[in-house]
């Protein structure tokens, strides 16, 4: 195609569509160090406040503060007023970006920027040669994948997730055996069995920094009805069933073999048991996910984390997008012919898959 024929309109449009893509990346990490300095927290709770104010009041350098006030200034996001030289956060925005917010602090999902840009040379060697990037490159991975899980489980795990299941709560009340498979950090288990001593817990998981903070954490709790063992959760098939509730939270789609992990969910569960699957919500078709709200930002993360993680171990790599119509199918292969999908209002990355064996 010629320059001449070119439509001089779309290609200034799209010129501003890239420009404003590149903001939008740099205001990510913005909203990161926002975050995990605790500036959000603090802003919150200041009147409009001069940058030295509010480094004082963060104990942070005022002129890093100054600087990254500015990028907030420009991105909208922190008010401005030239005359006083303050700075504001309006309630409606840190009811967005502070802890305080529960599973509605978005800044809380910026770290994970940060992270996969660390290995984006390791993720063009795996488009160059095929395999993925090994676990192992994610030091950071587990700890903030606990502050984002334990802000949505504190939120709405025991008031909101477990009563979609009929008849779930009172079970856990009188007392019956929970596994949750890919525990990571733990906080599930804790939370379910602090908030339901007559029953019985335990988490699953290889990694031993999750086991070690999921072990301290229930030590600090007193609970006496959680334990947590390193396990391959790939290798349950064939097992006695023992559990009456199995869950995994955004689990089975970073997985080297998830068709073996839900056949040995299977296994393992109790006739008349429940398997509870919470995963990504999205459809396995592409066309299907172009409204999404969340879209670019997971297709980023499967080709940065979930995908390549899978792959690096030579698995399946069915990628956060895998969709409501894939996990269906592999439920349904696994021998789960009961299932049904619903949603938490509060939460808009899953789905919740409950299954009866």
């Amino acid at each position: 195609m010629t320059t001449e024929q070119l439509d001089a309109s779309r290609v200034e449009a799209f010129g501003g569509r890239l420009l404003e893509i590149l903001n939008h990346a740099g205001l990510a990490f913005q909203l990161s160090v926002g975050h995990r300095t605790g500036l959000f927290d603090t802003m919150a709770g200041l009147q409009p406040s001069t940058s030295e104010q509010v480094a004082q009041a963060a104990g942070l350098d005022e002129r890093y503060v100054r600087e990254w006030l500015g990028a907030l200034t420009v991105g909208e996001i922190v008010y401005y007023e030239p005359a006083a030289q303050t700075y504001h956060l309006p309630a409606e925005h840190a009811a967005m970006v502070t802890r305080a917010a529960g599973p509605d602090n978005l800044a809380g999902l910026a770290p994970y920027m940060a992270l996969v840009g660390q290995v984006e040379d390791q993720v063009i060697e795996a488009f160059e040669k095929g395999g993925g990037v090994p676990y192992s490159s994610y030091p950071k991975f587990q700890e903030l994948q606990r502050a984002e899980t334990a802000a949505i489980f504190d939120a709405t795990l025991v008031d909101r997730t477990l009563p979609l299941v009929p008849g779930l709560v009172e079970k856990l009340e009188t007392g019956i055996d929970v596994a949750d498979f890919g525990t990571g950090g733990g906080h599930a288990i804790n939370v379910m069995a602090k908030a339901f001593p007559n029953s019985r817990f335990v988490g699953f998981d290889i990694s031993d920094e999750g086991l070690d903070f999921a072990r301290g954490e229930a030590r600090e709790w007193g609970l006496e009805n959680a334990r947590f063992e390193a396990r391959d959760i790939a290798a349950f098939v064939g097992e006695e069933p023992r559990f009456d509730l199995i869950t995994t939270f955004d689990v089975i789609h970073d997985l080297a073999r998830p068709a073996e992990v839900l056949d040995g969910i299977h296994d393992t569960l109790k006739p008349g048991g429940t398997y509870f699957c919470a995963d990504m919500a999205a459809s396995s078709n592409l066309e299907d996910n172009l409204e999404h709200p969340l879209a670019p930002l997971l297709y980023t993360f499967s080709i940065f984390y979930c995908m390549t993680t899978s792959l690096a171990q030579g698995g399946a790599g069915l990628g956060t997008m895998w969709g409501e119509q894939k996990a269906i199918q592999m439920l349904g292969d696994a021998g789960f012919k009961d299932v049904a999908v619903e949603r938490v209002e509060a939460d808009i990355i899953n789905s919740y898959y409950i299954c009866h064996k």
